[in-house]
């Protein structure tokens, strides 16, 4: 099985989501979606709930982890102690697990989380922490699959019961991760897709980044040559989520659209698709 969503439920105009009801909306369109507000700030109880409550039944969500579980900040500019922040986090998180609607919990580390003794120990500790709620893992530093490691960190992830993130982004030394198309859990694989834009992808510290990083809109070929990617994958894992993450340029939407199109997916248990005003 291939489900396919997007990043977020907010910035995508071509779907034309109602500003009151965007998640309702956007949940008509696709049957998954990745939260990434919650890398920014922990959301309340209350909140997910209500993203639970006001999704179909089939509707699932992965959730990022928050930036402070992933090294992008210091536990301690948040909370007093590092557990008080997985409470916190695994509280935020509760209502949709509970209601069968988690997916996943997506940490994705930052260009310098190299493979050293040090974040392998840290891997280690997540998944104590974690316990047996699904966890996949991003990387974005290119040590984690050198010819020298390539192996035995897909066996780290095996291992820890972690869901391998593969990913599809710019092409820049170090700082980004090729694609490899290996599954280590044989229920789901994630896969995520960020464009190919390495001017965009450059610019993460300026101000600009937002509108650039992720400014690349997939074509037909690649679409093709994904559809393919994906097709095998389904060999070595039951599921494979698919996320378009490409939204600088508001392009996700069209990209997912083409690439369900492409593998003649068709979902059921979608919201109800909202009646245009004047349509009969």
């Amino acid at each position: 099985m291939i489900t396919i969503g997007l990043t977020g439920w907010s910035d995508h105009d071509s779907l034309q989501l109602d500003a009151k009801h965007k998640l309702a909306d956007y949940a008509a369109h696709f049957p998954l979606v990745e939260v990434d507000t919650s890398f920014y700030a922990i959301p309340s109880p209350r909140t997910t709930a209500n993203w639970a409550a006001g999704t179909p039944d089939a509707f699932r969500f992965v959730v990022k982890a928050f930036q402070a579980m992933t090294r992008h900040k210091e536990w301690n500019q948040y909370f007093d102690s590092e557990n008080e922040m997985y409470q916190k986090y695994m509280e935020a998180i509760a209502p949709i697990s509970e209601s069968g609607k988690l997916k996943a919990i997506l940490f994705q580390f930052p260009p310098y989380f190299q493979c050293n003794q040090e974040n392998v120990s840290y891997l280690r500790h997540i998944q104590k922490q974690m316990g047996s709620l699904p966890v996949a893992i991003e990387f974005r530093n290119a040590s984690w699959f050198s010819e020298a490691h390539q192996e035995k960190t897909l066996a780290l992830l095996q291992e820890l019961g972690f869901i391998h993130t593969i990913v599809d982004e710019p092409q820049v030394g170090v700082r980004s991760v090729p694609i490899v198309l290996r599954a280590t859990d044989p229920e789901l694989t994630l896969v995520r897709m960020h464009g190919r834009n390495q001017y965009g992808w450059m610019k993460a510290n300026s101000p600009e980044w937002r509108e650039v990083r992720t400014l690349y809109r997939y074509n037909a070929e690649e679409i093709k040559e994904w559809a393919k990617y994906l097709t095998h994958l389904q060999k070595e894992t039951k599921e494979v989520v698919v996320i378009f993450n490409n939204n600088s340029g508001g392009d996700a939407a069209d990209n997912a659209k083409h690439l369900q199109e492409e593998l003649a997916i068709e979902y059921t248990g979608l919201a109800p698709m909202q009646m245009d005003l004047f349509s009969e």
